[in-house]
C-alpha cells in the first residue's frame, strides 16, 4: 500500500495559487536520502520564485521554500554520509561542494527549479544537506541554509573579518541580524542602520554597538563617518540596491569592501563613478556560498552558542499566512514549524 503526505504546491504563478494536497510519499532511490521535515525558513525570494520564478524555470506542479531542517527517516543504495535518525539541514545551492563554483546550470538551487521543502517528506540528494547544529532546535536550525550562510560568506569567508575591525549592517532581516551576531562574535563593532528605533534596540541586544535610524538620518553615511572618527567602516553590508551603493561607498573605509547582498529598495545599484574610485573600495556581490562553508559555519554557531532570531512561527496548515509575514518585512526569520498545532 502506498503511503501518502501532504505537500504544499503551485499550480501557476501567484501565491493565490498555493495549495495542500495529498500526494504519495516519495522513496529514496541511490545517493539520496528521505527526510522527514520538521520545519521550513522562508525566505524573501521564496516569496518571489512563487510570484514569477525569479528567473528559474518552474516545473508545476511545484512546491516553494529551500530552506529546511529534519530527521533521515529511510537512505537510499549507496549512502554513507547519514545515518538514520541523523538531523540535517539543506544546502541552497547544489552541487557547490567547495572552491569556486561551477556554471550556474550544473548547480540548479532548492526551491526553485528544484521541487522545494514544504512537504511532509522530501526525497533529496545526500550531499546536498549537513548536519544540523547540535544545540539549535529544528525550527532554529531551518534558518541557516541561506540567510545564515549569506551573512558568513560576506563577513567571514569572503570578508576575513577579524576582531576590531567596522561592520556596517543595514536593515534587519535574517542576513542582516545573523550578520550582526556573527561581527559581534568575532569582536567587531557593528553599526545597524533601520528606520525604526525599536529594531535597532533590539539590534543592540544582539551585539551591535550602535544604530542609525535612515527616517531621521538619510544620510545615514555621514554618521557613520562620526562614529568612526572620521575613518569609515571596514565592511558594509549593502541590502536595499538603487542609489544607496553611492552612500555605502561614502561610509566604507579606503580600500573597505561593500558586499551587495540585497535588494529591497531597487534590483539595481547606481552611483557616479568618482566615489567607487574615491573609496578605492572593494564591491564584492555574495551569492550564500558552498557546503563546505556552511559545515564551518554550523561548527561556530554551535562554538559561540549563536541563537537566530525568529520573529514568528505558523503551523503546516498556515503557510500562506507565513508567506503574507514574509511580504509584510520581519524582524530576523518567519519558520513554518511541522510540530506545530
Amino acid at each position: 500500500m502506498t503511503e501518502v503526505m501532504n505537500r504544499w504546491e503551485i499550480s501557476a504563478f501567484g501565491l493565490d495559487n498555493l495549495s495542500l494536497v495529498n500526494t504519495a510519499r516519495p522513496q529514496p532511490k541511490a545517493g539520496e536520502i528521505l527526510v522527514k521535515i520538521e520545519a521550513v525558513s522562508l525566505n524573501y525570494r521564496d516569496t518571489q520564485v512563487v510570484e514569477n520564478g525569479m528567473t528559474a524555470t518552474l516545473q508545476f506542479p511545484f512546491s516553494p521554500a529551500s530552506d529546511m531542517a529534519g530527521i533521515v527517516v529511510a537512505v537510499g543504495e549507496g549512502v554513507t554520509r547519514f545515518k538514520v535518525g541523523e538531523r540535517v539541514l539543506s544546502t541552497y545551492i547544489t552541487n557547490w561542494i567547495d572552491g569556486n563554483p561551477k556554471t550556474w546550470a550544473e548547480m540548479p538551487t532548492q526551491g526553485g527549479p528544484i521541487q522545494g521543502m514544504l512537504a511532509q517528506y522530501v526525497v533529496t540528494r545526500a550531499e546536498w544537506c549537513v548536519r544540523a547544529p547540535k544545540n539549535l532546535s529544528a525550527v532554529e536550525a531551518s534558518t541557516l541554509p541561506i540567510a545564515a550562510l549569506t551573512a558568513w560568506m560576506a563577513l567571514i569567508e569572503l570578508g576575513h573579518l577579524h576582531a576590531g575591525q567596522t561592520v556596517v549592517v543595514q536593515g534587519t532581516g535574517g542576513v542582516s541580524l545573523f550578520a550582526v551576531q556573527l561581527a559581534a562574535a568575532s569582536g567587531a563593532k557593528v553599526i545597524v542602520t533601520s528606520s525604526s528605533d525599536e529594531k535597532i534596540a533590539h539590534a543592540i541586544k544582539l551585539g551591535a554597538t550602535h544604530g542609525i535610524n535612515r527616517s531621521t538620518t538619510p544620510d545615514w553615511h555621514t554618521a557613520v563617518l562620526e562614529m568612526t572618527d572620521g575613518r569609515g567602516a571596514d565592511h558594509v553590508l549593502e541590502m536595499a540596491g538603487g542609489d544607496n551603493l553611492g552612500r555605502s561607498l561614502q561610509a566604507v573605509v579606503p580600500g573597505g569592501r561593500v558586499s551587495i547582498i540585497g535588494l529591497l529598495e531597487s534590483d539595481e545599484v547606481r552611483t557616479s563613478i568618482m566615489p567607487l574610485l574615491g573609496s578605492r573600495a572593494s564591491i564584492v556581490a555574495v551569492a550564500v556560498g558552498p557546503r563546505r562553508a556552511m559545515e564551518d559555519m554550523v561548527r561556530m554557531i554551535d562554538h559561540h552558542g549563536i541563537k537566530p532570531v525568529i520573529d514568528a512561527t505558523y503551523a503546516f496548515t498556515e503557510v500562506p499566512q507565513a508567506f503574507a509575514h514574509v511580504y509584510r518585512g520581519a524582524f530576523g526569520k518567519v519558520v513554518i514549524d511541522f510540530a506545530k498545532a
